[in-house]
């Protein structure tokens, strides 16, 4: 239920954030104003001894992240591939969330295996081990395959993990809606959409079945390419809470001392990184959306492997075309063409200013150009375009969610393997390529075929459609039948023309 009662919810976070000590490192990690310290303060300190206590053997940012939940877990994730945002200090501390969460007994997977595959573990596997990682929603452990020797890894969903879950997601409605009642300005930012998005990406994820299937359409979309790899599943040792993949063995990204005695090169992985993600997101529309430290691995021979497919990105053609021309006109800082792409898709309500927007965002952009990567702050970037943001009315859109969160994640892993990246000069050569083959003549082309072919798909329907039009023809009263009769016949033309056209192109291209 989403109600009053998740007040209770909420003033525990708060009430936790005090008693472990996170409120003060994170209103310094942000350097938050005198007036969100007051509020703060009242939301957490009198009610301090109410908090979960925490491991008091972890920092206090983890410490109460952990205690709270895996809703609050997955965010701490987020914030630990962003040293530029919260400091290198607290980015270190937050790695601990993403595979190192204390995991569950070995007596409780074995029993969560055999009721999911029907079969005892020891049928299954020759060896089993105990869990090599745990994350929020899950943990990992190292197998071997009877029947074919195959080494592989299992991932087994928490015991519980899909109430708790619901349990945070619950009061973040309330504190949404809460959020959008006391600030009416805030509506533009769609809280409660954001939320419902997230819910649905979340509930996704604890469907092993779904990972398995977005793991194995990944690993076909990028067979190809080159310097990555892709485990793929093992079906019949796969279901709702159980997913068997092949196992990858590597170097953790976020172990940059390990890295550098393999003799990998961090400068070259870092552009890797950022330039695979912008690939799969352009060139197939399905992207990796949980790219931090602890679900990507470097391979002997220097691929990164990654892992973990519960949250997968999709975006249609017309968006990733956008998205591409929105990116392409900062690298060539043709910031009146990013403002008119945003006011073209509707991004910016019509009845602003398209030239004060243009300005705005030369504002955001030129800072970033000539300043080397290390300096940038993008704390203060986010704050900038918040502000942009909140001054053209633009509205979120969470189709954008998931993709301009991962684009944050993965700059943040990047950075992380090589703090100088010049994020944009590692960008411009595969939106370059996107547009030239997205947006050229020969991309007109194809969307005209694909058309054509969409249309013709009508052509079993065309006799209906005459006699329809006849039949109109005959019962319409003299003085309108010239005219609708000719606009009705004049659509069947065009009709009949596409057809063929479709049957065309179908086979020249």
């Amino acid at each position: 239920m989403r109600g009053p009662h998740n007040i209770w919810r909420l003033v525990r976070t708060g009430a936790t954030f005090a008693r472990t000590g996170a409120m003060t490192v994170v209103l310094e990690a942000v350097d938050a104003p005198a007036r969100l310290r007051l509020v703060a303060w009242a939301m957490g300190w009198p009610f301090k001894w109410l908090g979960h206590k925490g491991d008091p053997a972890l920092p206090p940012l983890t410490r109460a992240l952990t205690a709270l939940g895996p809703a609050y877990i997955k965010f701490g994730q987020i914030l630990s591939t962003r040293p530029d945002i919260v400091g290198n200090d607290l980015a270190e501390q937050l790695k601990y969330l993403q595979d190192k969460l204390p995991p569950f007994g070995l007596d409780e997977a074995r029993k969560a295996i055999s009721a999911e595959l029907s079969a005892p573990v020891e049928a299954l596997f020759e060896t089993f081990s105990e869990p090599v990682a745990a994350a929020s929603i899950a943990q990992v452990h190292h197998a071997r395959v009877i029947e074919t020797g195959q080494e592989v890894a299992v991932k087994v969903l928490r015991p519980g993990i899909e109430r708790a879950f619901r349990r945070d997601i619950d009061a973040f409605y309330f504190a949404a809606r809460t959020i959008e009642y006391l600030a009416p300005f805030s509506r533009r930012l769609r809280p409660v959409d954001v939320i419902a998005h997230f819910e649905g990406v979340v509930m996704g994820e604890l469907d092993l079945r779904l990972e398995a299937s977005a793991a194995s359409e990944f690993a076909e979309n990028t067979k190809a390419d080159e310097g990555f790899q892709v485990p793929a599943p093992v079906w019949r040792l796969s279901g709702r809470t159980v997913l068997t993949l092949g196992w990858a063995e590597g170097i953790a990204l976020s172990d940059n001392a390990a890295i550098d005695a393999a003799g990998h090169d961090r400068v070259v992985l870092g552009a890797r990184v950022l330039t695979l993600f912008l690939s799969h997101a352009l060139r197939d529309g399905l992207f990796h959306g949980d790219m931090h430290q602890g679900n990507l691995k470097v391979a002997a021979n220097g691929d990164i492997i990654a892992y973990d497919f519960g949250i997968m990105g999709r975006i249609d053609e017309y968006t990733r075309r956008v998205y591409a021309e929105i990116l392409y006109g900062f690298i060539r800082r043709d910031y009146r063409r990013v403002a008119e792409v945003h006011f073209e898709a509707g991004y910016v309500p019509a009845n602003r200013d398209i030239d004060e927007f243009a300005r705005a965002l030369r504002a955001v952009g030129e800072p970033i150009f000539g300043m080397e990567a290390s300096r940038v702050s993008m704390a203060r970037l986010l704050s900038f375009l918040f502000e942009v943001t909140e001054k053209f009315g633009m509205e979120t859109r969470t189709e954008l969610i998931l993709l301009q969160r991962t684009m944050v994640v993965v700059e943040g892993v990047a950075r992380g393997l090589d703090p100088h990246i010049n994020i944009w000069e590692v960008a411009k050569p595969v939106v370059e390529g996107y547009i030239t083959r997205s947006l050229g003549p020969l991309a007109l082309l194809r969307d005209l075929a694909q058309t054509a072919r969409v249309l013709s798909r009508f052509g079993p329907r065309l006799p209906r459609l005459v006699e329809q039009a006849l039949i109109a023809q005959a019962e319409l009263p003299p003085p309108v039948r010239p005219t609708r009769t000719r606009r009705r016949l004049a659509q069947l033309a065009l009709g009949l023309g596409l057809f063929g056209l479709g049957l065309w192109l179908g086979q020249a291209l």
